[in-house]
């Protein structure tokens, strides 16, 4: 039988707390928050960022870029070893669990922040909903493959991004009635900002560059690589930044440099690898300057993860530099390739893209740009449910 909507939100059943603790987040909760205000009734959130990473320049100007209002409560925990990031958050978030009595703490993807408030709301008997759920790259080295797969063991919705999600945490032991495959959420993101995306010039004027070095026949590629084993070893980053030297005698390539890769570079004494005239180091992008940049790429080259789902959605060529991903639906439906560390594979699959016979792909099932109403309109149901039952 239907739940039958009230026409506004029970007194008695508190707020969604709705985490955020990273860059990647502010992209997947902007798109939430909105959704709940629209639906009918609104279902009343409070927003709560952990401060995992907080560059205060960059922070402000993504809540801008999103239309994404100002956290109602900032934990401002900072920087620190995965233990004492995760312990300081619990410390800090248990208190707020305490005082707001939400009706559920909403978590999203895979970062400290999101197992350290699962961790909380699970012992305080508060439901918890995880957004971005059952993706797995089977590789334990990763601390956000643990973060993930804790999270789904305690959660009690689950809302995936692709089918095979559910396979994953059925093989896990998670019974189906707590999952729901809705779509993804990075993706109404995408799509609800494309037509905001700065132009490709405008990146390269805001960082002093001379927009004509991409401007030509030929376009151009985008770079980003920060995870650490691609960036912390002298002899990796070496052959990497190699190869990639290589491919901008064909076609330059736009680097959004992350801190990590470009203190690296400097600590290794690797700038003799970089041709600035093909090789244009950008600074860190803000979410709309990356978007237009992907947007009017011809190849992506990447480490991270949510690229290759932003770039399978845009139809753009990615080859992903790791050995495994979380997100195999970007590879078996979308524009991703996976080339690990392999220069000749590397070199292969630029070349393959360049002459035009990169993988076109398609958009998978859900990526429509609606993920978010499914969420809120499952989310209302079901804690409205649970709140008659008690």
């Amino acid at each position: 039988m239907k739940t039958q909507m009230p026409d506004h939100w029970p007194s008695t059943l508190g707020p969604v707390i709705c985490v955020v603790g990273a860059r990647p987040n502010f992209m997947k909760m902007a798109p939430i928050l909105r959704a709940f205000a629209a639906h009918q009734p609104a279902i009343p959130t409070l927003l709560l960022h952990t401060g995992q990473h907080y560059d205060r320049d960059m922070n402000d100007k993504l809540f801008e870029d999103l239309r994404l209002p100002h956290p109602d409560i900032n934990l401002e925990v900072g920087s620190g070893s995965h233990a004492v990031q995760t312990a300081e958050v619990m410390r800090r978030f248990e208190p707020v669990v305490d005082d707001k009595k939400p009706s559920c703490v909403l978590v999203v993807g895979d970062v400290n922040s999101t197992l350290a408030c699962t961790l909380v709301a699970v012992k305080k008997g508060i439901p918890v909903v995880h957004v971005e759920a059952g993706l797995r790259s089977y590789d334990r080295a990763m601390p956000e493959e643990i973060n993930r797969v804790l999270t789904d063991q305690v959660a009690d919705r689950l809302y995936t991004t692709e089918r095979s999600a559910a396979d994953n945490l059925t093989r896990e032991g998670i019974a189906a009635e707590r999952i729901r495959f809705v779509g993804n959420v990075m993706i109404d993101s995408l799509l609800s900002n494309r037509s905001f995306a700065r132009s490709p010039a405008d990146c390269l004027q805001a960082a002093g560059v001379d927009p004509a070095l991409i401007q030509g026949a030929q376009g151009f590629g985008i770079v980003t690589m920060h995870r650490p084993s691609n960036v912390d070893h002298a002899d990796i980053l070496a052959s990497l930044l190699g190869v990639l030297r290589e491919i901008s005698e064909s076609i330059p390539l736009v680097f959004a440099l992350h801190p990590r890769t470009k203190s690296n570079i400097e600590r290794f004494g690797l700038g003799n690898l970089i041709d600035q005239t093909k090789m244009i180091m950008l600074p860190p992008q803000g979410y709309l300057e990356m978007l237009g940049l992907m947007a009017n790429a011809r190849i992506v080259l990447t480490d991270s993860g949510g690229l290759q789902e932003e770039t399978t959605a845009l139809g753009v060529p990615c080859l992903t530099m790791r050995e495994n991903t979380e997100r195999p639906i970007t590879v078996e439906q979308g524009t991703n390739t996976m080339v690990g560390r392999n220069l000749d594979s590397i070199r292969h699959h630029a070349a393959e893209i360049l002459a035009g016979r990169g993988k076109s792909g398609r958009v998978p099932e859900n990526w429509d740009g609606q993920t978010s109403q499914r969420i809120a309109a499952d989310l209302a149901t079901w804690l409205i449910e649970r709140h008659n039952r008690n």
